[in-house]
């Protein structure tokens, strides 16, 4: 079925501690991720929080990869709220999980189809059971599960080979921040297909990771939920991470320059 979609809506940029990130509403994204996925563009997909800028001021690659992004959501309400105080008052969270979802639906109703890159292979035969049953008539191209090593040149030939060969319109990726956004702007250009990289969605949707309750998400405590969760692991990215967002965000309302 062909795709019924507008036209993607002009670019508007917003800067969040030195990032750029889009100032877009629900519709806009999904009607863009459409459009792209419908002509198999190349495109990469950053989904933002607090995390993702604060290390792009201090990877140099990871914020070089970020500035060529294609899409990036506000994906944590923080971001979210700094683009408010920049004057795009209605500024929601478009987050990974959600974003994923919400594609799925679009995708079902116009014949677009997805690939799934990341996570362990029991995690994705879990998840593609779930988009099974709560999406029947969706196109599931394929998925795949890398090692937890570099790939050779010959094996990431072939991967990106079976992608482009499978006629997905999405390659939905979940590696983890920094290295799925890496991975998406190394392979720019390569993979004729829109990839979005979403984080924890695969582990959300498929039940082995419970996400925080609606009402945190909605009040910007997502990360404390996940920190009480897994504290060892965690403790760093968020308490560290977060301290540094705020330590950057009062600077950049405060009018001073880095």
């Amino acid at each position: 079925m062909p795709s019924t979609t507008m036209p993607p809506p002009a670019r508007r940029l917003g800067r969040v501690i030195g990032s750029p990130i889009d100032a877009l509403e629900w519709d806009d994204a999904l009607s863009t991720l459409m459009e792209w996925g419908s002509r198999h563009e190349s495109r990469s997909v950053f989904i933002c929080n607090a995390h993702s800028v604060v290390t792009a001021r201090q990877d140099h690659a990871f914020g070089a990869a970020l500035a060529r992004a294609d899409m990036a959501t506000p994906d944590g309400m923080p971001v979210a709220w700094l683009l408010r105080w920049q004057g795009f008052a209605s500024q929601q969270r478009i987050n990974g999980p959600d974003l994923m979802w919400r594609y799925c639906q679009r995708a079902e109703a116009e014949g677009q189809s997805l690939y799934l890159y990341g996570a362990s292979e029991p995690t994705l035969r879990t998840l593609v059971d779930v988009l099974r049953r709560q999406f029947p008539r969706l196109g599931i191209a394929g998925w795949y599960s890398p090692p937890f090593r570099a790939l050779s040149a010959d094996e990431d030939r072939e991967v990106v080979e079976r992608i482009n060969a499978s006629g997905a319109n999405v390659l939905f990726v979940g590696l983890g921040c920094p290295k799925q956004e890496l991975w998406m702007d190394a392979h720019h250009g390569r993979i004729r297909a829109v990839m979005i990289g979403v984080g924890a969605a695969f582990d959300y949707h498929a039940g082995s990771v419970r996400r925080a309750p609606p009402w945190m998400q909605r009040h910007g405590l997502e990360w404390f939920y996940r920190l009480c969760a897994e504290p060892r692991r965690l403790w760093r990215r968020y308490l560290v991470t977060n301290s540094l967002f705020l330590f950057h965000a009062a600077r950049q309302m405060l009018g001073r320059k880095d």
